[in-house]
């Protein structure tokens, strides 16, 4: 599947849909480490890229908590499959906890919840994938590239979604900020913005009736974020944002 490659690519918030998706895009060019809290979202997803004769690690991890992270990323330099590799791209696809509940229902834990897995875990992750992908600057093909993955409530917190957007909200600020402090550097940072339903079997039952193509392919979001990571320096996109066709804005 993919060739032999001096480099690596990490996604974290692996599962059926975009996850997967990203990892098999990015499996056919470099050796790719796979992320999840749950190991039965990635072993799947190992095993398929490995048999098509990738290479993939998956390791599980909740990136919202310090020390998980921390051993996410030793156990990656200790695989000899990715000691003596750079990165080249990281995915964070991290959804985090829905929670839909009128305000005044919430709890301070509910209202956190949100925050935890979007906001915190992507510090953390960052945090650790920075420092490699500035070391992977001046040899990597394509300029290193973090590719953040946010939604609808990026952009507006609908009623009862306080939760959920207030960390959408995070992501999509923190990655601006880091837009403006490493693209000079010469490492993008892009936030991708998905409003609309994604095809998967959990959503199989959703918007029935809405006619063909309602929902996002996957696979379509991967060749987008792969032509995002191949962009030059002297074209970077720093958000970009798709949805159906039949999908209101």
């Amino acid at each position: 599947m993919a060739a032999k490659s001096n480099f690596f690519s990490i996604v974290a918030g692996v599962g059926a849909g975009t996850g997967r998706s990203v990892a098999l895009k990015f499996a056919k060019t470099y050796p790719v480490v796979l992320l999840a809290r749950n190991p039965a979202n990635y072993e799947s997803i190992v095993e398929e890229i490995k048999s098509s004769g990738g290479t993939a690690l998956g390791i599980s991890t909740d990136v919202s908590n310090p020390e998980s992270v921390t051993k996410a990323f030793s156990e990656i330099q200790k695989d000899q499959a990715f000691a003596n590799k750079k990165l080249a791209a990281a995915i964070y696809n991290v959804g985090g906890k829905f929670i839909r509940k009128p305000f005044l229902e919430l709890s301070l834990e509910d209202y956190e919840a949100g925050y935890e897995a979007t906001g915190k875990g992507f510090f953390l992750f960052a945090q650790k994938v920075l420092p490699l992908l500035l070391e992977s600057v001046e040899k990597s093909e394509h300029p290193p590239t973090l590719v953040i993955t946010g939604a609808t409530a990026s952009l507006r917190g609908g009623a009862n979604m306080s939760s959920f957007a207030s960390g959408k909200f995070a992501l999509r600020a923190t990655g601006q900020s880091l837009a403006r402090e490493f693209g000079p550097k010469g490492v993008h940072v892009v936030h991708a913005i998905i409003d609309g339903v994604i095809d998967i079997p959990r959503t199989k039952e959703w918007m029935v009736g809405a006619g063909p193509d309602a929902k996002i392919n996957s696979d379509a979001i991967a060749d987008s974020y792969w032509y995002l990571h191949t962009q030059p320096r002297s074209h970077f996109t720093q958000e970009l944002d798709v949805r159906p066709y039949v999908e209101k804005f």
